[in-house]
């Protein structure tokens, strides 16, 4: 990591609090939350809506872990992808499936509303847009609210990523990394081609 992780010593009443808030809530202070942890009022929030969009979203559980490894894929933080790839087959997504997401291939889902839900997903994260067709597909099956809170997941998990590469926050140890074009911290050719679906 390319900044020191906080010793209990050094952190301020607040920080010391919303350390032990994350501890009993996820189980420890991992990952981005040894960085965020250095701006306690941004990592107050953060966690909260991290919170939310992971644990009371309107969506599916599938769908939660779903923007989360879409997110995770796109910005390419492998963290994110080995913290969260087994709770997203554990909760329905595919194998096939989350395969084609590291290789940047198209998957396949058997239900519909995953089909248009992913689709929503992908296109706003490749084109920053979603066209008529694919936001109607994507509104029949989930509405405004749970379209919002695809919203706020693909948001918050996009902040997640670019907080773990940007300080390089070390991946778990003894994992194989996910991506075939990622290594450490730095793009490789030939392994996948961002500009395909």
């Amino acid at each position: 990591m390319r900044i020191p992780v906080l010793a209990a010593e050094d952190m301020t009443e607040h920080q010391k609090e919303l350390h032990a808030t994350i501890t009993a809530r996820r189980g420890g202070v991992r990952g981005p939350f040894r960085v965020w942890l250095r701006s306690p009022e941004l990592c107050e929030r953060v966690e909260s809506l991290g919170a939310f969009v992971r644990f009371e979203s309107s969506l599916p559980k599938h769908l939660r872990e779903l923007t989360l490894l879409m997110a995770a894929r796109y910005f390419d933080a492998q963290y994110s992808w080995n913290a969260h790839v087994a709770a997203a087959v554990e909760a329905g997504i595919p194998e096939e499936a989350v395969e084609a997401i590291a290789e940047h291939r198209q998957p396949v889902f058997a239900e519909a509303a995953d089909t248009a839900f992913h689709a929503f997903c992908q296109e706003l994260l490749e084109t920053h847009f979603v066209s008529d067709d694919t936001f109607a597909h994507a509104h029949e099956h989930f509405g405004a609210r749970g379209l919002v809170d695809a919203i706020g997941s693909l948001g918050n998990f996009t902040m997640l990523g670019m907080c773990l590469n940007a300080f390089q926050v070390d991946l778990q140890a003894g994992r194989t990394p996910p991506f075939p074009d990622i290594r450490g911290f730095g793009r490789i050719t030939g392994g996948g081609d961002r500009s395909q679906p």
